[in-house]
């Protein structure tokens, strides 16, 4: 059974700023050689060239070193950073630890935070955006979720992935071979890796059926409810972090999921708080939170066809700003005014991870 779970949101001052982690440390919440996954969003443009992430992700690793943790180990722990705090998102991470609960404490007794992580095969250029990357990813998911204790998929809640998009280079590489790739535009890469990452974890949590290569971006009727994928260019596989709830490990934490409908759906955001396990009224206000909520993580997607609630328009056409900054923008003003806090993980590029135009919610609660 694995151990119980720790988790704390802390901000990030800048690019390279990782003092919070250490702080958790110093002050005795975390142990550095018990954290096994951070996921947070960093300041810079979110595209294939955003290199915020790799800072961040080397300055929290030699934090974690630093503090102890053997250098082996922070290498394989999955970080995924979210490129891109456009509007009044915030910087921050959340990391996630182990931590001791007692043999007899009550909380073992009822669902409480797990989680499980795992890596998928190599995936090369060729498969981004094929069954190829569908069946690997779907494996991978279904050992994250073994791992994490879960034998019941409608006990994942949440599942965070980091996968390859394709560069120039590994284009190049795909055609060295003989191989083709499905697109040969790198942005476009991006949201093509994610959606296909959405199918995989779909098809292993049995939402939906294996889907078709013509599937891939284009029937947007298949999605996943928990799916939360990001693409970048710091490595070659799935990074699966599946985080759910299970009896027997304990603590204080749980989690709960649902969908925003569209972009304004404030109420998808609530629901999925109350799926987590707190008691709100018919109609929430952020005081009713009580410091309660964690964290939330979202995804997001401009509607293709280019209205919100009828209205149109004009992100799909704007040649001067990508839409993935608009809607981000746009959905992290809409959860930050729920949650009262603007370090809200919200990411962009959903494709086939929630209904078209709307996208995954998933919220982690102290329960005390």
């Amino acid at each position: 059974m694995p151990s119980a779970i720790e988790v704390r949101k802390v901000p990030i001052h800048s690019v390279a700023d990782a003092s919070e982690l250490t702080k958790l440390i110093d002050d005795g919440v975390i142990a550095a050689d018990r954290v096994f996954a951070i996921i947070g969003k960093t300041e810079g443009n979110g595209g294939v060239n955003d290199y915020t992430r790799i800072i961040a992700d080397r300055a929290f690793r030699e934090a974690l070193v630093a503090k102890g943790a053997d250098p082996e180990q922070v290498k394989g722990v999955p970080i995924v950073w979210s490129g891109g705090t456009d509007g009044v998102i915030s910087p921050h991470a959340t990391i996630f630890a182990t931590t001791d609960v007692p043999e007899d404490d009550p909380s073992r007794d009822e669902l409480r935070l797990t989680a499980g992580f795992a890596m998928s095969e190599p995936l090369l250029p060729e498969e981004i955006g094929y069954t190829a990357m569908i069946e690997k990813v779907a494996a991978g998911v279904k050992v994250a979720m073994e791992r994490a204790g879960i034998t019941d998929p409608a006990d994942v809640h949440y599942v965070q992935t980091k996968t390859p998009l394709l560069t120039i280079h590994t284009i190049r590489d795909a055609k060295s071979r003989g191989k083709a790739v499905w697109t040969e535009h790198t942005h476009e890469s991006m949201d093509l890796s994610n959606g296909a990452t959405g199918l995989g974890i779909a098809v292993a949590l049995g939402e939906i059926d294996m889907p078709t290569d013509a599937d891939v971006m284009h029937n947007r009727e298949l999605y996943s409810s928990v799916a939360s994928c990001s693409s970048g260019v710091e490595l070659d596989q799935a990074q699966i972090v599946v985080v759910g709830n299970a009896t027997g490990v304990g603590g204080r934490y749980r989690i709960g999921h649902s969908v925003m409908k569209d972009a304004l759906d404030a109420d998808g955001i609530w629901e999925a708080i109350r799926s987590a396990g707190l008691d709100l009224p018919e109609r929430p206000r952020t005081s009713d939170l009580d410091g309660r909520l964690v964290n939330v993580f979202l995804k997001c997607e401009a509607s293709q066809d280019g209205t919100v609630r009828g209205r149109r328009n004009a992100m799909l056409d704007d040649s001067d700003v990508h839409w993935h900054r608009q809607i981000k923008a746009c959905v992290g003003g809409v959860t930050a005014a729920v949650t009262g806090d603007p370090a809200v993980f919200v990411s962009v590029s959903a494709a086939h991870q929630g209904p078209e135009g709307g996208g995954p919610v998933a919220a982690i609660v102290d329960l005390g």
